[in-house]
């Protein structure tokens, strides 16, 4: 098989929301009216990203999934992407399983491929997504007002813990690894959340690498600091029985969670409190902004507590 037909087979599929998709040299695209485009790209690489031998569907899955959440966190409506695909060699049955897990999430988030590149290569997809948002109704990492209340989404550390388990640096039990393992490779990009938020939210990310240091460029960009309780952080329930220490790291600086963070006026507490009934999604109050710089962590008893460094793809190992 050759590329245009390695194209043809898995990934051509007639225009929806474009105006000229798969197939040319370039795709055509208009945003509604009034509405600007919201642009996110994101690389996965084997053995960077993802492990060797990863099952394709959920690699289909996450690869899209993780820019779904740069656009959840802005607010914005999905409406297409395009795929670069490097392979060592083409696989018929990887690339059907791959491209199932693919389009399943595309469906479900309603969102078009429209074009894309193959080459041959070590295994590396990069994803490149639009949507569309009002104007002046995106949510940025800049919006933060000191007082505001910091939240999060959903629970913390799962997905960190089966990167753990994988590498060989602890073992779960079965029934934990189960779910680590889908919080790690079936990521949901919060995209009802997101547009919800364009409401109630004054600035907002996702959390891809870890809390704390995803906090950090909320902090940056508005000119503030903040605190947070220990006590507040949503760790997910499946690590109930790990040690505490390894809890917190997991939660504070693990990342892969692709929950939202983001900051709002105290006078939203009610209104968020019932989003989250209507979602069916925990939304947890877990600190503060405040004048100054840094994000600060004290339990119960206010004391500091370790939070641990979250992923850089430069300094980390």
């Amino acid at each position: 098989m050759n590329e245009f037909g390695l194209i043809g087979a898995y990934f051509a599929r007639p225009a929806r929301k474009a105006l000229l998709g798969v197939g040319d040299d370039c795709a055509l695209l208009a945003p509604p009216t009034d509405e600007v485009l919201a642009i996110s790209v994101d690389m996965l690489v084997e053995g960077r990203h993802f492990f060797s031998g990863t099952d394709p569907r959920s690699l289909g899955h996450k690869a899209l999934a993780v820019n779904l959440s740069d656009l959840a966190a802005m607010g914005a409506k999905p409406a297409w992407f395009t795929l670069a695909l490097a392979l060592p060699r083409v696989d018929e049955a990887w690339l059907a399983e791959f491209s199932s897990g693919l389009f399943a999430l595309a469906d479900a988030a309603d969102i078009e491929l429209v074009g894309g590149d193959t080459t041959r290569g070590p295994l590396t997809l990069s994803i490149q997504v639009a949507g569309h948002v009002p104007a002046e109704g995106a949510l940025r990492r800049s919006g933060a007002k000191a007082g505001d209340d910091v939240w999060v989404s959903g629970s913390l550390g799962a997905a960190a813990m089966a990167v753990r388990h994988r590498s060989g640096d602890v073992v779960l039990p079965d029934e934990v690894l189960a779910h680590c393992a889908g919080r790690l490779d079936w990521p949901m990009p919060r995209l009802a959340l997101g547009a919800h938020l364009r409401r109630h939210a004054s600035a907002a990310l996702d959390v891809s690498d870890g809390l704390v240091g995803d906090l950090v460029h909320i902090c940056e960009q508005s000119g503030l600091g903040a605190d947070l309780d220990w006590e507040c952080i949503p760790v997910d329930p499946a690590l109930q029985g790990i040690p505490e220490a390894q809890r917190r790291l997991a939660a504070l600086s693990g990342g892969d969670d692709y929950e939202l963070c983001f900051t709002a006026n105290p006078k939203e507490r009610q209104a968020i409190e019932v989003l989250s009934l209507s979602l069916g999604l925990p939304l947890t109050r877990i600190g503060v902004m405040r004048p100054g710089a840094g994000v600060t962590l004290r339990d119960i008893n206010g004391c500091p507590v370790e939070t641990g460094r979250s992923f850089d793809h430069f300094s980390s190992p």
